[in-house]
């Protein structure tokens, strides 16, 4: 599916403070002229589509993680995603963790599918047709978060050791410059001032320190990919914002034992944070580095595993259940493989000592200070940080930013996205074909993202109109839609279809893939064609609701709820027989399920 440009969106579509979107970011979709053009497959062509069914989210899974575009910022994404697919896939979460996970997907395809929420907010609409002045002037300049990289890295070597710490340590500076820029807010009459005078120049720096740091691994060992962690994002809404949590509990918070099945199901998921052992091991002897690195896979396995399992038993047990269930045999789990990393640099150098102090987990739910494995924030800077948080340039160097306030409640409020959770009615994801060529198979752990979940501060080149009505998919709205009665209110979100051969993510998350050709279907120069993914995500929406523009989408707090900051993220984590039988059907011309 091809889309003729629908329209710019603006800020001015948005909301303000949490309030629902004005009514000039509804529009009939009657009123929206056909605007989708599907190019006729050729004789080269391949015209099947595959389908896949991973449900609707009856588990529940609510998250604001981004894995893919914010890997390692837990809440990162500062509004609500509906997952399906993968059960264990958190902030945290590696390739490697993800491969033996459970999922809602029926023909157990292991990938990530995730988008923000739809809600309903019953306050009375605004008929202004904006918000001003704009919630970013009221929340301030913001602060700059980045991936972390110390916790992403694999065993490093004895010999590069201080290599490695050397540019864990210029990346944070590289990101204190970019926080003191940011927060001497030079520019706040131009919302693209921040992107393109600070997110940018980080962007590239990150990406030659990184490589240094690759190169370094590499020359004792396997050489890691660290392209993913080279993006930055600016967050809002520290700490109090969307009734999150602030306070300081020694220990992670129970659920409830009472209240009803309900509630527990529409509970925000928490995740698991265990304190880093990467950051706290000595440089590795060559003899280990193997060793060391099934095992440190090991411990990303087991915290998958408990992720899991956090959202398969959602309303089990008492109060006590977490800590007996889950958390009690992750740490013996802990122990033996801390025990084994620990005999296995022995070996060679100097055992570490006390490495079982990191084996105690808690609950990632927004309470920075909750939990025993926020015991150190030094990003890098000596290579024994015996707490949790080592991110590598993930924060400051001297003390971790104000915490991003949790998903809490029942309906899951998050910094000013009010309102109850629409569950989806229906989600179909497609895999489709090409119109003049051939799909071939898409790598394993390929990253992609659709749309751009802020159109107002990056501007519109990324986003897409993805609103439609059931009955009108002829046609893509940059707007909410109000829809006649008996058609449901429709998503349609298509990624890139072409991809470079060769990586399998890129530093800004989309590089590496390209849209196909609007007209004609072809891939650009260089890109070959792989099955197109297309998710349709359909919810009834009573109409009275529609045409009070009581409806609106999650989104990050700059955005007030824009329609056109929609969008949707995927990781692949689709077996190689699965992925030949999706690229065989399309290849084929079939309709397989």
């Amino acid at each position: 599916m091809a889309v003729v440009a629908a329209g710019t969106a603006t800020v001015a579509l948005a909301a303000k403070d949490g309030a629902p979107a004005p009514v000039s970011a509804f529009v009939p979709i009657e009123q929206v002229g056909k605007n989708v053009v599907t190019p006729k497959v050729g004789k080269n062509g391949a015209g099947g589509v595959f389908t896949v069914d991973c449900g609707t989210n009856e588990n529940g899974k609510f998250s604001a993680d981004n894995p893919v575009a914010q890997p390692g910022l837990r809440h990162g994404a500062q509004h609500v995603h509906d997952f399906v697919g993968n059960v264990s896939i958190s902030a945290e979460s590696t390739d490697e963790s993800l491969l033996d996970a459970e999922t809602t997907c029926r023909n157990g395809d292991r990938s990530s599918y995730f988008w923000p929420v739809v809600r309903i907010n019953p306050k009375a609409n605004p008929s202004s047709v904006g918000s001003s002045p704009d919630k970013i002037k009221e929340t301030g300049p913001g602060e700059v978060a980045c991936p972390g990289v110390a916790e992403r890295l694999p065993a490093v070597p004895q010999r590069v050791r201080d290599e490695v710490t050397r540019n864990l340590q210029l990346l944070s500076q590289q990101l204190k410059e970019a926080n003191d820029r940011v927060s001497r807010n030079e520019n706040p009459g131009d919302p693209n001032f921040v992107n393109n005078a600070v997110l940018g120049p980080l962007r590239s720096k990150r990406v030659a320190t990184l490589d240094r740091i690759a190169i370094a691994i590499g020359r004792s060992a396997r050489k890691p990919n660290l392209t993913s962690l080279a993006d930055c994002d600016v967050r809002f809404g520290h700490g109090g914002h969307g009734g999150g949590h602030n306070g300081h509990s020694n220990g992670p918070r129970k659920f409830a034992a009472q209240g009803s099945a309900q509630q527990e199901q529409d509970a925000a998921t928490p995740t698991i944070k265990c304190p880093s052992v990467r950051g706290a091991l000595p440089g590795v002897p060559d003899q280990a580095i193997d060793e060391v690195d099934r095992n440190l896979a090991l411990l990303d396995k087991q915290i998958a595993e408990a992720n899991q399992r956090l959202v398969t038993s959602k309303g089990q047990g008492g109060a006590n259940f977490v800590d007996n269930a889950i958390l009690g045999p992750l740490k013996d789990k802990r122990v033996a493989t801390l025990d084994r990393i620990a005999i296995a640099i022995g070996r060679n150098a100097e055992k570490p000592q006390g490495l079982e102090r990191l084996a105690k987990c808690g609950l990632n739910e927004g309470d920075e200070g909750g939990n025993e494995n926020n015991g150190g924030n030094n990003n890098g800077n000596n290579g024994n940080n015996n707490g949790g948080n080592n991110n590598g340039g993930a924060t400051t160097t001297t003390a971790a930013p104000p915490p991003l306030a949790a998903p809490t409640g029942r309906n899951l409020e998050l910094v000013g996205n009010n309102g109850k959770i629409v569950r989806p009615a229906e989600v179909k994801i497609e895999y489709r074909g090409n119109a003049t060529s051939k799909v071939t198979a898409m790598p394993q752990f390929l990253k992609m993202v659709t749309g751009d979940a802020k159109p107002t501060s990056r501007g519109p080149a990324n986003a897409r109109a993805t609103w439609t009505c059931g009955g009108f998919e002829d046609r893509l709205s940059d707007k909410y839609v109000v829809c006649p009665n008996g058609s449901k209110v429709m998503r349609v979100h298509d990624f890139p279809g072409c991809w470079d051969g060769q990586n399998a993510d890129s530093a800004n998350h989309r590089d590496h893939v390209r849209f196909a050709d609007k007209q004609t279907g072809a891939c650009p120069q260089g890109f070959k064609a792989i099955p197109q993914l297309r998710i349709s995500i359909s919810y009834n929406i009573s109409r009275d609701v529609q045409q009070k523009g009581q409806y609106q989408l999650d989104a990050f707090p700059e955005e007030n709820h824009n329609p056109f900051s929609d969008h949707n993220d995927f990781a692949n984590v689709n077996s190689e027989q699965t992925m030949a039988k999706i690229v065989k059907c399309v290849n084929d011309g079939r309709k397989c399920s």
